[in-house]
C-alpha cells in the first residue's frame, strides 16, 4: 500500500466582490451529471480568498489555492490573476 501525496487544491473562478480589504469572493462553477437523468448541471460555490496586495477587481478570472485558515471564512489565497476584467 503506497501513500499518495497530493498538494493543496487549486481552482479557478470569477471574482464577484473585492470590496473588503485584502479579501475577495470568488464564484467557482463546476459541471456535474445528474445521478438519474444524466443531464449536466452547473453547480457553483462561493469561496472567500486572501488578496494580499488588493490587485483583484470584480469580474477578474483568478486562480486560488487552499491554505491554512487565515480568518473565520478565509481558507484560500490568491495565486494569480488569469484575466483582468474589461473596465
Amino acid at each position: 500500500m503506497s501513500a499518495t501525496v497530493t498538494g493543496p487544491r487549486v481552482v479557478s473562478g470569477k471574482v464577484t466582490s473585492s470590496k473588503r480589504d485584502k479579501s475577495i469572493t470568488v464564484l467557482v462553477e463546476r459541471r456535474e451529471q445528474h445521478p438519474l437523468y444524466g443531464k449536466f448541471i452547473r453547480r457553483s460555490t462561493k469561496l472567500h480568498a486572501h488578496d494580499e496586495s488588493n490587485e483583484c477587481n470584480e469580474g477578474d478570472l483568478v486562480r486560488i489555492q487552499e491554505c491554512p485558515p487565515i480568518s473565520k471564512q478565509k481558507h484560500w489565497k490568491l495565486v494569480e490573476v488569469l484575466t483582468a476584467a474589461k473596465v
